[in-house]
């Protein structure tokens, strides 16, 4: 019973460590020839976002499992309905200029 309990509070734990592993491993595209040091160490960090959000859902879900649980679960959704709020806005706007010109 012991076990089940500790693959339960480890699994996820490492799970989440890949897969933030993973996306930081995709920042790596902004080191390309022709850039300065600096430009290509600023694309870096911006590209890494992702991963220190991530980071940052991670440790609240490390200290609080339910609630880290709920984050990681609807994050990616709230970040998807957020843009499309925005996009509607914005559509919106776009079309009111359209129509009064």
């Amino acid at each position: 019973m012991k076990t089940t309990i500790r693959v339960f509070q480890w699994l996820p734990r490492a799970i989440c460590i890949l897969a933030i592993l993973l996306i930081s491993l995709l920042a790596a595209d902004a080191f390309a020839p022709g850039l300065t040091i600096w430009q290509q160490l600023g694309g870096f960090l911006i590209h890494l976002i992702p991963s220190f959000i991530l980071l940052a859902i991670l440790i609240v879900a490390w200290k609080w499992e339910f609630i880290g649980g709920i984050l990681i679960v609807t994050f990616p959704f709230v970040v998807a309905g957020i843009l499309f709020i925005i996009s509607h806005f914005m559509n919106k706007k776009n079309l009111l200029k359209t129509h009064n010109q």
